[in-house]
């Protein structure tokens, strides 16, 4: 991604804006892990849209005036010769002049001065904060904070929230986009194989993990776009499963859901194989239903089709096979062996922050997550494939990491 990008990205979330408006964005700040430690660093994923920046404490102010003229500026933490001896050094304003393309370079500290200064002016009747919360306990963002303060301090400014605009901006994936993408999905794959050769009755699930870090390692710092989920045995049957304690036994499937981070873009990708690298005949008929489901689905996804009706086609497909298998005595009952949904959006979030399509267009991405989990059988495993709809139809953007049994033994053995 380059500044022509970021520019572009702001230019239609201003549109989007209202006349007589502000709009603030935060980067967000570190969050403490322990006395002397916090967690790493990881910024608010519509900052980074709209300015590339990923530097702590850093601030996207911009305005709106009555005629509908724009203007920017970004504030950026000072230089500290002690603090960046200890945590690094802090981004110059020529930097980030260059990556994001705003001129108007400030430091943090000028912030709630010049903001201060603007609502007093009289010019601007609204201000647009990303407001957005998962679950109501959520702890408060900034830009809720922020919210709070102006409450109190600005009662004249109308609160506008901008995350559905940006939600909005990010549900059609651009070009560079689609090929950083691309390029996730060639590290996802090199992942994967790595853990397909390595394994072996005995293995741990760390060790599968170790396998799957070293791969990515070897393309650059960014590594995956998410926790890997790595189990083996029953651990299959927790979805999101982190613990990677467990040890694979001969004759164990090792589900894995893995997805690299590449210029912004993630992936997320899942296969289902043998620890032993061989199949067994109650193996292969599950994977081939979740297979042949997978491979239908790609082959009537198009444009105009309606988003709800991919996750209803994949339970309904599944389920008449799974039937036709003899594993499932009626189609109503599918939920006894499938447990989540079979389709999310992805890009900057490995489940997109988008806003929900009803009607499929070109260039939307999205899993087809097809998950089979039989705890009877002691067998849990997904396909998840990344979906790019196309002006005709769509394209499989992970169907060159090993998907089939064929393909899957051919690798490990």
């Amino acid at each position: 991604m380059n500044k022509t990008y970021f520019t572009g990205n702001r230019r239609r979330a201003y549109e989007s804006m209202k006349p007589g408006s502000l709009a603030v964005f935060f980067s967000g700040c570190e969050l403490r892990k322990t006395i002397d430690e916090y967690y790493p660093f990881f910024a608010q994923r519509n900052f980074v849209y709209l300015t590339g920046i990923e530097q702590k404490n850093t601030f996207l102010l911009a305005g709106k005036d009555s005629a509908g003229s724009t203007w920017e500026r970004l504030y950026i933490l000072p230089p500290d010769a002690m603090a960046e001896r200890w945590t690094g050094r802090r981004v110059k304003p020529a930097e980030v002049e260059a990556v994001s393309g705003v001129a108007d370079i400030r430091y943090e500290q000028n912030f709630l001065a010049d903001f201060r200064a603007l609502t007093v002016s009289g010019a601007y009747e609204n201000l647009y904060l990303d407001l957005y919360r998962q679950n109501a306990e959520d702890p408060d963002s900034p830009a809720h904070s922020f919210c709070a303060l102006v409450a109190r301090d600005y009662p004249f400014l109308k609160i506008e929230n901008s995350n559905p605009i940006l939600r909005k901006l990010r549900t059609v994936k651009q070009p560079c986009e689609i090929e950083a993408l691309r390029k996730a999905e060639e590290i996802t794959r090199s992942g994967i194989i790595a853990m397909m050769k390595a394994s072996r009755p005995g293995m741990y699930e760390y060790q599968y993990k170790a396998e799957f870090d070293r791969a990515l390692g070897q393309y650059g710092p960014q590594g995956p776009g998410f926790p890997p989920i790595i189990s083996a045995g029953n651990n299959n049957f927790c979805i999101h499963y982190y613990a990677y304690t467990g040890q694979a036994h001969d004759g164990d499937m090792i589900l894995n859901d893995v997805g690299a981070k590449w210029n912004h873009m993630i992936n997320d990708v899942s296969r289902g194989f043998p620890c032993n690298g061989k199949f067994m005949d109650k193996q292969k008929l599950l994977y081939n239903c979740a297979l042949e489901t997978s491979n239908y689905m790609f082959s009537i996804i198009r444009p105009g089709m309606k988003m709800a009706d991919v996750d209803r086609t994949i339970r309904e497909y599944n389920a008449q096979l799974l039937v036709d298998a003899g594993v499932l005595d009626d189609v109503a009952n599918v939920g006894r062996y499938m447990w989540h949904g079979g389709a999310h959006h992805i890009g900057y979030d490995v489940h997109d922050a988008i806003a929900t399509p009803e009607i499929i267009t070109p260039n939307m991405t999205f899993c087809v997550d097809v998950g089979i989990y039989h705890e009877d059988w002691g067998i849990g495993f997904r396909v998840e494939d990344n979906c790019l709809v196309t002006e005709s139809g769509c394209e499989n953007l992970s169907a060159g990491i090993p998907r089939t049994i064929e393909e899957i033994e051919d690798i490990m053995n």
